[in-house]
């Protein structure tokens, strides 16, 4: 392999594990997230989904506990009887 290949290759290589780094490091938030506001919220809260969600979608969505669009997904509905 010649010395240019070899170092786009090593290039190559930077840019995915930091890429991998980043998506890892949003999930990662997110679900810290997750939890704060099941902290917050109790049982109003669904932390398990919220941080499955998490995972799933690669921490693109990072709840906001004190934004209620962000946690609509996740709360419970308190029953009013």
């Amino acid at each position: 392999m010649a010395l240019p290949t070899k170092m786009v290759s090593l290039m190559l290589l930077l840019l995915v594990l930091s890429v991998t780094l980043a998506a890892s490091n949003q999930v990662h938030i997110c679900v810290e997230n997750c939890a704060q506001c099941k902290r917050m919220l109790g049982d109003y809260f669904h932390g398990q989904l919220c941080a499955e969600t998490c995972v799933e979608l690669g921490g693109a969505s990072i709840p906001d506990c004190q934004d209620v669009d962000s946690i609509r997904p996740f709360l419970v509905k308190a029953d009013l009887v």
